[in-house]
Order: structure tokens, then sequence, then C-alpha cells
């Protein structure tokens, strides 16, 4: 009945214009990395609203929205996800909420519902439990699946926020000659979150990947730089 709820509200917030927009900027089409998702046409903040007012629902529950058809099912189960994790009290909630993410990332489809997700629940998990889930990580940046590559370097944000770069440049390290163009701007965006707070730790990588990193992972990377010195790293 819960997750019947939950469907009729993001339906009443739905948007047809809003899903047709959605459709394109989420590449739905054949052959593009989205294909076949379909959308009511919610929005973010509005998902928000949902996740919150429902943040008690069962595993059970929260496993049924993550395998539904519609995306933005999807977002809520994993809104929800990490909500259940910030409550949790104990460790061995916290590690249920975390091996749940795991076992699901299947579902964990697109680069929305990585990037609301991954840093708040695999990379707090990992973070604080260094010694034995650091290997999690490596295994996921080696992965042939985009998504899980996505969730590696996405959940080490909250390394950095810890003021720990390593995990970003090691997963950095692994990615650097990925073909896709999705892991380049998880990359870079990762790169200049280290370089806002420690830009010296970040050129020490830059010198040495930048000339042959591909070059969008380079420009997001820089993007915080002054001209001068994206003139120098953007040169080949």
């Amino acid at each position: 009945m819960t997750v019947k709820q939950i469907i009729k509200e993001l339906e009443k917030y739905g948007s047809p214009q809003r899903a047709k927009h959605s459709l394109r900027f989420f590449k739905t089409g054949k052959g593009q990395y989205g294909h076949g998702d379909l959308f009511y046409g919610a929005s973010v903040p509005e998902m928000r609203i949902i996740a919150k007012k429902y943040f008690y629902i069962s595993l059970g529950d929260v496993q049924k929205l993550l395998k539904n058809k519609y995306h933005e099912c999807r977002l809520v189960a994993l809104l929800i996800l990490v909500d259940k994790y910030e409550r949790s009290k104990t460790d061995s909630e916290k590690r249920a909420l975390y091996e749940m993410y795991l076992k699901n990332t299947k579902y964990i489809n697109n680069w929305d519902l990585v990037d609301l997700s991954a840093h708040k629940i695999v990379g707090a998990y990992i973070y604080n439990h260094l010694k034995t889930e650091t290997k999690t990580l490596f295994k996921l940046a080696h992965s042939k699946d985009l998504w899980e590559k996505r969730i590696a370097i996405i959940s080490t944000a909250y390394f950095i926020r810890e003021n720990d770069f390593d995990a970003t440049l090691n997963i950095s390290d692994v990615l650097i000659n990925d073909k896709h163009d999705l892991i380049h701007k998880a990359v870079g965006w990762m790169l200049r979150e280290v370089g806002k707070r420690n830009q010296d730790v970040e050129e020490k990588f830059l010198k040495k990947y930048h000339k042959h990193m591909p070059r969008t992972m380079l420009r997001y990377a820089i993007e915080k730089f002054t001209e001068k010195e994206k003139k120098f790293y953007m040169k080949k």
C-alpha cells in the first residue's frame, strides 16, 4: 500500500512537459546510456518532500521502488536509503543499508541517482571502515558497468569533505583512461573538489596526467583555476 501511495504522489507532482524534457536530458534514446528509462516528470525538490514523508517505509518497500521502471521511483528509494543511513544508530544498521545499496547497483542506473546517494552511503561507510572496505572502491572502479565506476569516484566526495584526498586520487588513477564521457566529467568534478580544498594536491596529480587525460576531464578539473593556470594545463 505504501509503495502505491508514493507512486500516486509522484503521479500527482508529475508534469508531461517535464517528463518529455527528462527523456532527452537523461539520454533515453536507443543506444544512449539511459535507454528505456521512464519519467513522471516530478522535480527533485518534490521527490525530496516525498522521501522525507515516507522515510519510515520498510527496506522491502524500498526494494520495490528501486526495481520500478520509473526513474523517480528509484530516486525516491535512494533518497529514503540515504535518510535511513543518516538516521541509523548502529553500525549493523548502516552496514545493512550499505550492502543493500551495493546489491542493487543495476537499478542505480543514471548519473543523478548515483550523484545524490553514492557518497552519502557507500562513501560514508567505506571511510569509516577503511581497513576492510577500501577494496570495494577499487572493485567498483574496475567494473565493466558505467554506473558502478561512477559510484566509485563519486563516493570519494565523502573523503574529500573529511580532507582526505588519497581515495579520490587513487580512483582517478584507475579511471584516467576510461572511454565514457560521464566518467570523464565525474573524475574531473572530484579533482576540482580536491583543488577547492588543496590546490597543491590537485596540481601534483594534474602535472603527472594532464598531457594525456581526456580533455573533458581536464576542463572540469581546472574550472576554478586562473586563466593563466588553465592555459598551462590545456597545452598538449
